[in-house]
């Protein structure tokens, strides 16, 4: 459906372009944010580098295993479905971990390592289970403490201080999480109740 709307909007701007005389607008535009394209890609590089550098250093030097055991009992309580030693409450701790560190698309595939680790322990194959909801749900949310991606392309674009959306970062994405959490458990809740029926 996405692919429709994007070509729908295409098309029209072209045919809008040139039913006023001004088509090269259309070519100079594609070319331009073609260009900003790779250049900020190339600036964006750097960042995410460091970034995963970061995170392999931390799962090697048993970091994530600190946080694994700190949030042990939030991760409890959030999936109760799956079992403490099941390899996918280390694939959760690294999705929730990298989103918290703000790593944008390079949560992608981790989230979809904890997606199969989870669909391993699903006893219906063809539905989502609830820790999958769950971790979908957090996912999307993604509470961040430091917005890395977000920093990297305001460096990118020349802001003057790129950091400062931190604070309203951290506000927005708590927020969310929270709301998130009471919406699984509410749907959950309901679910069972509708079951029990």
């Amino acid at each position: 459906m996405i692919n429709l709307i994007w070509l729908f909007l295409m098309v029209t701007g072209i045919l809008y372009a040139g039913w006023q005389g001004r088509i090269e607008v259309v070519t100079q535009g594609a070319i331009s944010a073609a260009e900003g394209a790779v250049i900020l890609s190339f600036k964006l590089i750097g960042v995410m580098c460091l970034w995963l550098g970061i995170m392999k250093i931390a799962e090697l030097a048993g970091i994530i295993r600190f946080f694994s055991r700190m949030l042990s009992p939030l991760i409890c309580f959030l999936f109760p479905s799956v079992p403490k030693k099941h390899p996918a409450m280390g694939a959760i701790i690294m999705v929730l971990s990298a989103n918290m560190l703000g790593l944008g698309n390079a949560v992608t595939p981790l989230g979809i390592k904890a997606m199969q680790e989870l669909q391993s322990i699903n006893r219906e194959k063809e539905k989502a289970s609830d820790a999958m909801c769950t971790l979908l749900a957090l996912c999307t949310a993604g509470f961040t403490l430091v917005p890395a991606t977000i920093i990297a392309i305001r460096s990118a674009a020349g802001s003057i201080n790129p950091a400062e959306i931190v604070g309203a970062t951290l506000i927005v994405s708590l927020g969310a999480t929270i709301s998130v959490i009471i919406a699984d458990r509410l749907c959950r809740i309901y679910c069972q109740l509708r079951v029990r029926r």
